[in-house]
């Protein structure tokens, strides 16, 4: 097995067992012994969890924003924009429960949290386009003037819960729940 294939094996196990079994329950030996590689191995690749789990949620986020952005148009009309973020972030969801679950699971733990405060608070590293998308609402008066963790939670909640719901078989989310979905969610901050 190549470099990249073992740290990929590792990456791969790390995120069906967070995803099974919570971070606290994926220990490295596990997570090793899932992947096919020695427990010292995984150190090769990763200094220790913590830094797994944070490379972890950034190969996610970098596999996840090329498929929301694809076909996305910075000069559409805001809603217009909206829409089609929020809908390919749901069906992102829905087609990827094991990534769904690591990234619901990382942003509802302590990991999570310094990072959800940069993204939303903190100073812009790099692109963020739900940040902006709400900035351009608020600067054209579009949007129900709420800080920007309302307009997030507004926005977002109902798409994770959607998507939780979907994958535990409570809802089946096709192509018109979707859309109508993520159009209630628009209403939800538009004026």
């Amino acid at each position: 097995m190549s470099k990249s294939d073992k740290r990929e094996e590792i990456v791969r196990a790390a995120l069906e067992l967070i995803a099974e079994n919570g971070f606290h329950a994926a220990p490295m030996a596990m997570i090793a012994d899932r992947a096919g590689v020695g427990a010292g191995t995984i150190y090769r690749y990763f200094e220790n969890k913590d830094v797994l789990i944070g490379e972890l949620y950034k190969d996610l986020e970098e596999k996840m924003l090329p498929v929301i952005q694809e076909g996305y148009d910075i000069n559409a009309p805001l809603r217009e924009r909206f829409l089609h973020l929020g809908t390919r972030i749901l069906r992102y969801f829905i087609e990827n429960p094991l990534h769904f679950r690591f990234i619901e699971q990382f942003h509802n733990s302590p990991y999570g949290v310094e990072h959800r405060r940069d993204k939303i608070l903190g100073e812009k590293n790099g692109c963020n386009i739900f940040r902006e998308l709400f900035e351009d609402g608020l600067s054209q008066q579009l949007l129900k003037a709420f800080p920007l963790t309302i307009l997030f939670a507004l926005s977002f909640g109902p798409i994770v819960n959607l998507a939780r719901d979907h994958i535990l078989g409570f809802v089946v989310m096709d192509e018109t729940l979707i859309v109508a979905a993520i159009e209630a969610c628009w209403d939800s901050i538009s004026k």
